[in-house]
């Protein structure tokens, strides 16, 4: 990326930068990371030492184009039409943001990403999607993966009713490391195609490898164009160039200073077209930093407001395609503010390649500058954990554990942190979110109808918390529109920085961030009921099934409350009943209403 095309307005933090630059420069760390040396990072090499290959995915991945496009022409000869790629995570980011920024090139496959155990989600795809012109992409690194498997494992038998046993395999190709779970599966199951990864590439910094670009070539990318891109981006941000002249280096110390000073909150603003980048920057971000009590929060997705709707602790990116001007007048006016702002202007789509490299060697510039491993992710692991033990209680006793409500007002129940009470929580749903988000006393603000900037209960380390909205109900357009007002409706009242994922998906990116940090955030969850469940069979292949997608979203929701209750968070949950849509509407409605009295602004929609 060009110098021109990166510029920042960082204010009293620009020495400090400087400052860490120059460190950086006399302890060549730029060249050393490209040597692959792990004590950049850790004196012991666990996790990171085989994590690096990612560094050279540009110059290596051009090696490997013939075998993708030799599917692609396979597939396209064969009659079909629609792709479903079934993952998790860093399996599924990339390719999303391809779908959703390149959209689908005249004959070639129209492709979705299921990565939601959530059974309408599953439902869904099972049946718009027509398995006799639908190939299967089963892409997973560590090969065993309990959601990817078990969409295998589903659509592997709708493959096998519509076309027969001996043709489904036809129907799937493989993308994981050499030697695992999903490569035997594979061989066994006769699928068309096995792309075997570099294993010294981790999930979320494999956006350049074949996780990203068989997806992408498969909607009709451009792989080679997008490649050159990253590869002048790695050669810009290289060992042997001026520290202040290389854009990652340069990147990452504003990530990682500005966290340390206090402004941990990245908040990214995009050009339309490219909105979907912030979905796979906020799981690269978030799983790499935050751990060891550290971490930098990515706020995708907010709506932008007027500089006094933020505290101090915000750094904002603006991400911004060539002539689009849509955000230009509000930046200029947080920039006046005091708030330090960082852009990038991208010439056309396909910067996106650079983009992938210069994030992800950003943000290992950013963990080097925190002192943590920017490639390991230890507390992911808890919830899973957790998961595993709920289902097994169901298959021992025929149900999940319950928990015991604080309140139920119509079909909104709420749950306190532990089952209890807490103090002063209210007699509605509104009442006790409200209660949930103001541990302090209220006080307004001088010049607006909001509750004080949020802070962490004393015995915090963290001035500023987060909210973070968990929904573990169905994706859709409206459930989408429902969760933007709830999260705008408390960034504005509360002036704090809002996050909103559906379960289990972002267990897979900014669940490791929830448990590792400072203990920065407050976390509302979302459950539901299941108008229609679907089954996971036991093996592909076989009709037998002992569990549902209902039962495996559950036990990952109650998993996950319990590990961050476990890791000393603040949870509160919500079940919603039957109509998950209708209950978000009513509790933002029901927040609003707390402070329509006292209202001087329009109110928010809800619809």
């Amino acid at each position: 990326m060009a110098k021109s095309h990166l510029q920042a307005q960082l204010g009293p933090y620009q020495p400090t930068v400087d400052a860490a630059l120059d460190e950086m420069a006399r302890d060549r760390t730029v060249e050393r990371i490209w040597a692959g040396d792990h004590t950049v990072w850790k004196p012991e090499p666990a996790e990171i030492a085989n994590r690096l290959g990612w560094l050279h995915s540009a110059e290596t991945m051009s090696d490997n184009l013939p075998q993708i496009e030799a599917l692609v022409n396979a597939v396209r000869a064969d009659g079909y039409t629609h792709a479903l790629l079934l993952g998790m995570g860093g399996s599924s980011l990339a390719p999303e943001v391809f779908r959703k920024t390149f959209g689908v090139k005249q004959g070639y496959l129209d492709l979705a990403v299921l990565d939601s155990t959530d059974p309408g989600a599953v439902l869904a795809y099972a049946e718009s999607l027509d398995p006799a012109r639908t190939l299967y992409v089963v892409s997973t690194k560590s090969g065993g993966t309990v959601e990817t498997f078990s969409f295998f494992k589903f659509f592997y038998n709708r493959a096998a009713d519509a076309v027969g046993r001996d043709k489904a395999g036809q129907h799937f190709i493989a993308i994981t490391d050499p030697g695992s779970k999903l490569a035997e599966t594979a061989e066994r199951y006769f699928f068309r195609d096995t792309f075997l990864n570099d294993p010294n590439i981790g999930g979320r910094y494999s956006a350049l490898s074949y996780f990203g670009l068989v997806p992408a070539a498969l909607v009709g990318v451009d792989v080679l164009r997008l490649l050159d891109r990253a590869f002048t981006a790695a050669s810009r941000s290289g060992p042997g160039l001026p520290i202040n002249e290389n854009p990652a280096a340069w990147l990452g110390a504003v990530l990682g200073e500005l966290a340390k000073a206090g402004r941990d909150k990245v908040t990214f603003v995009t050009s339309p077209a490219i909105a979907s980048f912030g979905d796979w920057v906020e799981q690269l971000i978030a799983e790499s930093t935050g751990k060891e009590g550290r971490g930098i929060l990515p706020v995708v997705g907010e709506s932008l407001a007027t500089p006094e709707a933020y505290a101090d602790d915000r750094l904002f990116v603006h991400l911004e395609l060539e002539g689009d001007e849509s955000d230009k007048a509000a930046l200029k006016d947080l920039g006046e503010a005091g708030h330090p702002i960082v852009r990038l202007r991208l010439q056309d789509l396909y910067d996106l390649g650079g983009q992938f490299f210069l994030w992800e060697l950003a943000t290992a510039v950013a963990g080097y500058r925190l002192g943590i491993n920017p490639f390991d992710q230890p507390n992911v692991e808890l919830a899973k954990v957790l998961a595993r033990e709920m289902v097994a209680a169901y298959q021992r006793e025929g149900n999940l554990p319950e928990l015991r409500p604080t309140l139920r007002s119509g079909e909104i129940t709420a749950y306190a942190e532990s089952g209890g009470e807490i103090r002063e929580i209210g007699e509605t749903p509104g009442e006790a979110l409200r209660a949930f988000l103001t541990p302090s006393p209220v006080t307004s603000h001088p010049s607006l109808d909001t509750e004080p900037a949020l802070s962490l209960p004393k015995g915090h380390s963290s001035p500023r918390s987060y909210v973070a909205l968990q929904a573990y109900v169905r994706p859709t357009p409206e459930t989408d529109a429902a969760l933007h007002a709830l999260r705008t409706e408390i960034q504005t009242r509360w002036r704090s920085a809002t996050t909103v994922g559906y379960g289990p998906r972002f267990l897979h990116s900014t669940g490791q961030l929830h448990k590792g940090d400072a203990g920065n955030g407050l976390f509302i969850q979302f459950t539901a009921d299941d108008p229609h469940d679907a089954p996971i069979p036991d093996e592909a292949g076989a009709p037998d099934s002992s569990m549902t997608f209902g039962v495996l979203k559950a036990a990952q929701a109650l998993g996950d409350r319990q590990a961050l209750l476990d890791a000393g968070r603040h949870v509160i949950r919500f079940y919603l009943g039957s109509d998950a849509l209708g209950g978000l509407r009513k509790l933002g409605e029901a927040l609003w209403s707390l402070f329509k009295r006292n209202a001087r602004r329009n109110p928010v929609s809800w619809i």
